[in-house]
């Protein structure tokens, strides 16, 4: 069994830059593809970036690219998330998941085995 626990959330205004965290426990970090994933109220769960489990490949969706960089130390059990130039649209509570074994890269929402809480990022206008 993991437990991922997410932080970093909170309020910001556009434009702003957060630091989301995701602290893993239970089994070796290192064996699993991290994804982040986003909900926005009244919206489906979206795939936001994902990191191989050497860290070496990332895979960006198109409307974070640029802004948003992950990154992960497996010494730690953490992977991060961070997110420069936040505009209010995605406001949303952000997901920590993770990939045991990998069908798909990159890995779809219904291939993880391991979510967490999620954390609540608020971008105001």
């Amino acid at each position: 069994q993991v437990q991922l626990v997410e932080s970093g959330g909170g309020l910001v205004q556009a434009g702003d830059s957060l630091r989301l965290s995701c602290a893993a426990s239970g089994r070796t970090f290192s064996d699993y593809v991290v994804a982040w994933f986003r909900q926005a109220p009244g919206k489906e769960r979206e795939f936001v970036v994902a990191i191989s489990r050497s860290g070496s490949s990332t895979y960006y969706a198109d409307s974070v690219k640029g802004r948003f960089t992950i990154s992960r130390d497996n010494a730690k059990n953490t992977v991060y998330l961070q997110m420069n130039s936040l505009k209010p649209e995605e406001t949303a509570v952000y997901y920590c998941a993770l990939e045991l074994f990998s069908s798909t890269w990159p890995p779809g929402l219904r291939g993880m085995d391991y979510w967490g809480k999620g954390t609540l990022v608020t971008v105001s206008s």
